[in-house]
This record gives C-alpha cells, sequence and structure tokens, in this order.
C-alpha cells in the first residue's frame, strides 16, 4: 500500500483523535488522497490498526529548515546580537551544505509527525525539491532584505513554480531588515494570492525601532500599506492587544514559544485574546539553531505552558494548541485539513497506542501534549504513506557524515 489514489482502510483504530473529538474503536476509509468515511465502512485494502491512535498530521508554522547546520551555534545570545552571529555564519554556507541541512530538518520534522511546513531561508528551489522528493508539503520562496531587489525577488518567485506539495510564497525578513519602499514595490508587483511571510513585533527593540522610524507600530505599518490579508506574521510577543484587530483579516499568525524564550525576546504573544478575535493562531518552531527542536510536539506543550505562565491563567488548553498546530495550520495553506473528517485531507499520524497511557478517550488529547510521545510509527500525506518508523535512519546517517566533513 502506500498510492494515494487508491481506496483501503485503517481498520480498528484504537482511537482517531484531534481537536474536536475522539473516538474509537473505529474504522478510517481513504480514498484518492481524501478521508471518505469514519466508522463502521471497510473498503479497499485494509491495514490493522488496533495498536495504532490515529490523530492528524502537524503544521509546523514557521521555521528556517537548513539552520540545521548551525545548530549548537552560539545557542546563549540574546536575538539581535543572536543574528548578528548567524548572519556572519551563513556567509560561510555553501548551497550544497545548505541542501544536507534542509534534507536533515525535513527527515526530523516528518519522522516526528509534522506533515507540512512554512520555510523562511537561502534556495527556496531546494526546499521545493526535497519536498517534492518526500511527499511533505512546504511553502516556501525568496527572502526579500536590504540588499535584495524587489525584481530579483519577484523574478524568484515566480520561477519556482508549483505542484501538488509546494506552493511559492514571499518573505520578508522584518521591517527592520527592509526597506518600506522595497516593501511598497514588493506589494504593487505582486498579484493578493502570494503570502507575505514575516517576522513581525518580536522584540521591544523592534517595535521602539519602527516607532520612531515610521511614527507608528509594526503591524499598524503593515496595515497602513494595505497587506493585512496576505500576511503571515511571525512572534508577535510585543504587539498590543488592540493592534490585534488588525490582523483579524491576516491568513495566520504563529507563536514560535521556545525560540522566544532561548533567544530572551522577552514579551508576551497574547494567544488567548488573538483567538477570541478570531485570528488564525498557529504555531511553529522557528529555526534548529533558535530551539533546537523542530519537534512540534514538545512546541505544543511549550505553548500551553508559556501562556499559563505569562498571563498566571488556564485559559490556554490542550485543545487549543492541538488546533493551532492541526487544523489552524491547514487553513494557512488553504487546505482543508487538520480533522479526521470525511472529505478532509488524508494527512494522517500513526501512533502506538503504549506511548500514550493511561489510554482512555477522556485523556488521550491532553497526553498527546503534556506528555507527547517519543516516536512515530507511520506518516500518511495525501493518502500516501511516507513514513514508517526507522525509515530514513540510513539516509540520515549519510547525511550527518556529510555535515560533519563540512564541520
Amino acid at each position: 500500500m502506500g498510492v494515494s489514489n487508491r481506496t483501503y482502510t485503517l481498520r480498528n483504530c484504537a482511537f482517531a483523535v484531534d481537536y474536536s473529538h475522539v473516538e474509537g474503536p473505529t474504522n478510517i476509509v481513504v480514498e484518492d488522497g481524501f478521508i471518505k468515511h469514519v466508522g463502521k465502512e471497510v473498503e479497499g485494502d485494509e491495514l490493522e490498526c488496533s495498536e495504532y491512535v490515529v490523530m492528524p498530521g502537524l503544521v509546523n508554522a514557521h521555521t528556517h529548515s537548513a539552520m540545521t547546520v548551525l545548530r549548537g551555534v552560539f545557542d546563549d545570545g540574546e536575538l539581535h546580537e543572536w543574528l548578528a552571529r548567524m548572519w556572519d555564519e551563513e556567509r560561510k554556507l555553501t548551497r550544497e551544505i545548505m541542501a544536507v541541512g534542509s534534507e536533515i530538518a525535513v527527515i526530523e520534522m516528518i519522522s516526528s509527525g509534522t506533515t507540512a511546513f512554512v520555510d523562511m531561508y537561502f534556495n527556496p528551489d531546494q526546499i521545493r525539491d526535497i519536498s517534492t522528493q518526500y511527499g511533505i508539503r512546504a511553502r516556501a520562496g525568496p527572502t526579500l532584505m536590504k540588499d535584495k531587489s524587489v525584481d530579483e525577488t519577484v523574478r524568484e518567485l515566480r520561477a519556482l513554480g508549483e505542484s501538488e506539495f509546494f506552493r511559492p510564497i514571499v518573505n520578508v525578513h522584518s521591517l527592520y531588515a527592509t526597506d518600506l519602499q522595497k516593501l511598497r514595490e514588493l506589494r504593487d508587483n505582486l498579484n493578493r494570492g502570494y503570502h507575505l511571510h514575516i517576522h513581525l513585533s518580536e522584540t521591544r527593540e523592534e517595535v521602539f525601532q519602527i516607532k520612531r522610524r515610521y511614527g507608528m507600530f509594526p503591524v499598524e505599518l503593515i496595515h497602513r500599506e494595505g497587506l493585512t490579508e496576505r500576511v503571515h506574521g511571525v512572534h508577535l510577543g510585543w504587539i498590543t492587544s488592540w493592534e490585534l484587530n488588525y490582523l483579524r483579516s491576516s491568513i495566520a499568525v504563529t507563536h514560535c514559544p521556545t525560540s522566544n524564550m532561548k533567544l530572551a525576546t522577552g514579551g508576551a504573544f497574547p494567544m488567548k485574546e488573538a483567538l477570541t478575535q478570531g485570528l488564525n493562531v498557529t504555531i511553529g518552531t522557528d529555526g534548529a539553531a533558535s530551539n533546537n527542536s523542530l519537534n512540534m510536539f514538545q512546541e505544543m506543550k511549550m505553548a500551553v505552558l508559556l501562556q499559563r505562565h505569562n498571563y498566571w491563567s488556564t485559559g490556554i488548553t490542550a485543545v487549543d494548541v492541538f488546533r493551532a498546530s492541526s487544523v489552524n495550520g491547514y487553513k494557512m495553506l488553504g487546505i482543508r485539513g487538520g480533522e479526521i473528517r470525511p472529505g478532509y485531507v488524508a494527512d494522517l499520524v500513526l501512533l502506538s497506542k503504549y506511548e500514550v497511557y493511561p489510554l482512555t478517550k477522556e485523556r488521550l488529547l491532553s497526553h498527546l501534549v503534556y506528555n507527547p510521545p517519543k516516536e512515530v510509527e507511520k506518516v500518511i500525506i495525501q493518502g500516501k504513506i511516507v513514513y514508517q518508523k526507522n525509515d530514513f535512519r540510513d539516509r540520515l546517517k549519510k547525511l550527518l557524515e556529510k555535515l560533519s566533513l563540512y564541520l
């Protein structure tokens, strides 16, 4: 089995769980890459799943894939000091070693239950090719900064093309690393179909700098420039509650709790207020140089704990972060996914039921967030099994050997 256009049944799943419901034992019928039935129906080939808990795939809404190469470099610096060091290190990176780093990242993500990711880094064509090779969904594109022209950015974007698993986006590192005039030219040169992926209101220093330069806060500036509806804003630890209203029509906002804590960015992303106002809240790991993991199970746990610590409240729950990491992530991608329901894309993760215990219907979702599984058994994307435990072990060894030669 493994051809996406075949009809088959995941039979006798111990449990099927998404953010809104848990049921089991149950069958899941997959046809042409989509979920056809959930319940008693059986069609086509059968995969016995009585040992498995089945959940939707997770979406890593913000990362820098090739930075697995820089994992462990300058782990104890604050953001702007850390950025200066990273930019210096990146000048030494070759295209070949960045491809190695990106492939390592894709293997790490798939093998920990991630079925889609959004990338901001160099060489988006490599992300396109690697994601297609492994069958994982990806969004990536050129990054506009001060030293890059808008014409060059647009040419790179349009040359990327798209496929079943890959869609191009526009990356803007930040408002402080990009000229406003270039951002305006970019806006005027692109149709509204392209997502604008940007670090936004990440630190107090950034907010003060933009306020001094333009007389308004970063989110206000984005809104004034007519970019809100295409923006995918990342971090937002220093956003005010009243600015959230500007982002209600945005594609998504992404919280990266582990990276924010590690880089001591301070502030507090107002997740509860964002959800209450109807923003599409998602979760990302950020890059391996600032996290240092790409594991979305870990990130869900960090998200809920950090919110509770900052706000002295249990207002954010396991359900909230699971939804942010699944169905909200798929909404950001423009795909009907992240739930185990008929008509939804068959992007599924199979876990050993012995990894989530004591196993009861009432406790299952809580286990997935607060005591996440150590291993993933299988990953299905668009109905195709793209990973079974230990599949990539030999390939990963070869990649790590190449990486060690570079270091």
